[in-house]
């Protein structure tokens, strides 16, 4: 072989090895977060989606936004929905280059949630659309792509005023991600995995996996599945051989040895990796984590998990992250369900709407069960432009896609197709919701359907609740009794219970009942309640007395922005909007607070709800400039008794459920005017104020085991600042949340502290929001001071993506010593 033949061999080797390993590399699958380097411009002049549209002058922004929380608050915006601009049209704008290698494969766009009635278009041409804001969403924009060169990707977005009952944010709130895949592909959402049969020796796994044909490149493919444990290793596999001519289910089942269950102390999760091979190479592989667990419900047992009865001890959470605003993020959330499982939360429910992907994910990583909600309207309409206006056309696609999303979850144990729907009162509910539980039970028959009733009895009169499996009731703990012996069949639980309202360190005293107070606060001892609603002691009994009873959802967890009651009184001001106390624009209803610091129910909860030895005091101790010298004092414990010192003397020993609280019959309104009832949950006591210390003990079979000190503080003299978390990622998105709190010149907490607080903030991250738990100003979230309410408020801090290093903040306010912390950032 001459040299010249031995060079011109080399280089067609070279090339074939190339062609080879470039055809793999680019027909395995992209999915890569599309988040960073977003244009974005509210306003229209009508040639946003052009491709030659100079942008230059546009906000440079990260994905997820929203632009709704930036404000500024206004009286003129609807209460109901925080007093923010949540409405108005606004357009994103991104660059982006797709390799010309990639010509052949499928690429797409995956929104997670975009805020709302979205339009996407690519080079100037629409792509797709979705009106729900809350739903997740692929667009396929393989037709308008230009493969090596540059293309534009245009979102318009259009919310609309009096859109929601609360504050749904505005914008592309959730994460955007960049799919690439091969055109015989694993479809989006493609994967439904159950596990029908389970035992301690052995669990039958069931996979189906949808496959996609884009391009009709049709023939014999094979189809790998196989399963890895937490610790990554292979457990079982299987594969399929495949004639594909066009989209294709494929049912494989594949049996696990010696299951890892998933269950709320041990959320053990499995990995099915699904791959697609054509003549033995790979040419696209998708992930799919799930559980191996059991469900059941019975009227006898109630909720079964794994062959255990569990209780629902649940609450229902808005979407919204606090002074966050809707934006997702994942630390926010995981504090949110951290400071939940802390009460004892074992569910929660998705008022009212779909949950962002990170919820889900992480319920599934911290054990924690889910009812996911679909609407909280369907064609009736409750606001103006609310879902009702997209109902006839999207309904059934937004449900299937929904369910087709989220029911590989092992957290997901129910279905709810509706909240206090309008149709309860109409002659067709019972038809639509036959239908609605009909596509649930298509896309999974394993988990049951429900829905949350507040109309009784017209929701059994109608045909509504008998379409449902489970029977979900809004505020009426008298009446599980009556349903359960007229309705032998129906599986009942609170859907929604309590309604309780307070706000964080506010006792008005005397104890007053239901009317507004001229503050725009609500008095914190936990008897107040609106209308259709009642203090948590009520439910509790209902459900200690009712064994049938699944459970309870508490509304709600957290405060929430929006929905002010009951200081949400219509003003002719605003043209009939919500609005008429103002500046009341965020809710009282929360366990804890909008920053998520506890009101006193946290502890009344977690008095039911958890069993390490807990009590708790309420309400603080420094009323020296107050004109009323006896003061109720009330007690939360899980244990057997509490005793109650003021200054060191005994003020006697108290029994749980033996010395009952009286709670008048102004706070309960669903009780004759003329009654009384004894709540067997709390301990009370009158005392005459001096100042100083107020210690409680609680005991049980004789013993202390646990104790809470209050004292009357001085004069605010200084700053406390406590990080929940001192090292945070450097990935731009990672928080740590930091209370600030005002003490005394020993230490003590001032809990009637309002002093206005300034930040600083130097080094590897940045203010991201501030916030203090007041439901009552319009007090800017984003901002470098704030002022304390009741002693306490908080600041956020975000890292700088890339930036490792220490983050400086500092504290300072007029008259006290200022303080300093670092966080770093790693």
């Amino acid at each position: 072989m001459d040299k010249n033949s031995f060079y011109i061999i080399h280089f067609m080797c070279a090339i074939l090895c190339f062609s080879c390993k470039s055809s793999t590399s680019k027909s395995l699958r992209v999915h890569e977060a599309f988040n960073q380097g977003w244009k974005f411009s509210k306003g229209e002049a009508g040639k946003e989606a052009t491709v030659g549209l100079d942008d230059s002058t546009w906000r440079t922004l990260d994905l997820p936004h929203d632009w709704a929380i930036e404000g500024p608050f206004d009286k003129a915006h609807d209460a109901r929905t925080g007093g923010l601009p949540i409405y108005g049209t606004a357009w994103y704008r991104k660059n982006f280059t797709i390799e010309a290698s990639e010509k052949g494969n499928q690429v797409s766009f995956i929104f997670d949630g975009v805020m709302n009635n979205a339009e996407v278009f690519v080079n100037g041409r629409k792509a797709g659309e979705r009106p729900f804001g809350y739903i997740s969403f692929e667009v396929d924009v393989t037709p308008y792509i230009k493969f090596g060169e540059d293309n534009i990707i245009a979102v318009r977005v259009d919310p609309k005023e009096l859109s929601a009952r609360w504050y749904p944010g505005a914008g592309i709130y959730r994460n955007v991600y960049l799919n690439i895949k091969s055109s015989v592909n694993v479809a989006y959402n493609g994967t439904y995995i159950t596990t029908p049969k389970v035992s301690e020796a052995k669990a039958e796994v069931v996979i189906k996996t949808s496959l996609e044909n884009k391009q009709k490149n049709n023939g014999s493919y094979t189809l790998k599945t196989s399963i890895v444990n937490s610790k990554g290793l292979e457990v079982t596999s299987t594969e399929s051989d495949v004639n594909l001519e066009s989209n294709q289910i494929i049912e494989q089942h594949l049996e696990v040895n010696n299951p890892m269950l998933w269950d709320l102390d041990n959320p053990h999760l499995y990995i099915a990796k699904s791959r697609i091979f054509k003549n033995g190479v790979q040419i696209d592989n998708y992930e799919t984590t799930f559980g191996i667990r059991t469900i059941k419900y019975s009227k006898a047992r109630g909720f079964e998990l794994n062959g255990k009865q569990v209780k629902f001890k649940g609450v229902c959470l808005h979407h919204d992250l606090g002074p966050l605003g809707s934006a997702v993020n994942y630390r926010a959330t995981e504090r949110q369900l951290e400071i939940m499982k802390s009460i004892g939360v074992n569910a929660i429910r998705t008022s009212h709407n779909p949950p962002s992907p990170e919820q889900l994910e992480l319920c599934d990583k911290m054990g924690i069960l889910v009812q996911v909600e679909a609407f909280d309207e369907w064609a009736i309409a409750k606001v103006e432009n609310g879902y009702n206006k997209f109902w006839d056309q999207w309904h059934e696609t937004d449900l299937r896609d929904m369910i087709k999303r989220d029911r590989n979850h092992p957290s997901v144990v129910m279905w709810s197709i509706g909240n206090e729907i309008r149709e309860q009162r109409s002659k067709q509910g019972g038809k639509v919701a036959q239908h609605l539980v009909d596509i649930c039970h298509d896309e999974d028959p394993t988990r049951p359907v429900t829905a949350g009733f507040n109309n009784y009895p017209q929701c059994i009169k109608n045909g509504l609740a008998d379409a449902i499996d489970l029977v979900g009731f809004n505020y009426k703990p008298t009446q599980y009794d009556n349903v359960v012996k007229n309705n032998p069949d129906f599986i009942v639980y609170g859907a929604e219970t309590a309604s309780t309202v307070s706000s964080r360190g506010v006792y008005h005293l005397p104890l007053e009942n239901y009317e507004k107070h001229e503050s725009l606060q609500v008095s914190s001892y936990d008897i107040i309640s609106p209308p259709w609603a009642y203090p948590p002691d009520f439910e509790t009994y209902a459900q200690e007395t009712m064994p049938h009873a699944l459970g309870e959802f508490v509304w709600t967890g957290f405060d929430y922005l929006g929905e002010p009651t009951p200081y949400n009184g219509k003003d002719n001001e605003t043209h009939g909007k919500w609005g008429g106390d103002w500046p009341s624009r965020s809710s009282y209803f929360g366990i804890v607070d909008l920053c998520g610091f506890p009101k006193d129910r946290y502890y009344y909860y977690q008095s039911r709800w958890t069993e390490k030895p807990m009590v708790h005091i309420l309400p603080h101790w420094n009323w020296e400039d107050s004109e009323h010298k006896e003061i109720p004092v009330y007690c939360y414990t899980n244990m057997d008794e509490a005793e109650l010192f003021l200054n060191g003397k005994s003020l006697g020993v108290k029994v749980m459920g033996v010395d009952k609280t009286t709670i008048p019959a102004e706070f309960s309104w669903w009780k004759k005017p003329e009654t009384t009832w004894e709540s067997p949950y709390r301990l009370h006591w009158n005392v005459n104020y001096e100042p100083g210390e107020l210690k409680i003990i609680a005991y049980q079979d004789g013993k202390a085991v646990a104790e809470k000190i209050v004292v009357t503080a001085g004069k605010p003299h200084h700053l406390e600042l406590i990080p929940d978390r001192t090292e945070i990622d450097a990935d731009g998105n990672d928080l740590s949340f930091i209370t600030v709190k005002v003490v005394d010149e020993s230490g003590k907490f001032c809990p009637l502290a309002n002093n206005l607080i300034n930040f600083e903030v130097k080094g590897a991250g940045t203010i991201a929001a501030v916030g203090n738990g007041n439901a009552a100003t319009t007090e800017p979230f984003q901002a470098n001071y704030r002022k304390a309410f009741n002693g306490l408020c908080m600041l956020i801090i975000k890292s700088k993506k890339g930036k490792a290093g220490e983050i400086k903040i500092k504290a300072s306010s007029e008259n006290l010593d200022s303080v300093s912390t670092i966080v770093l950032s790693k």
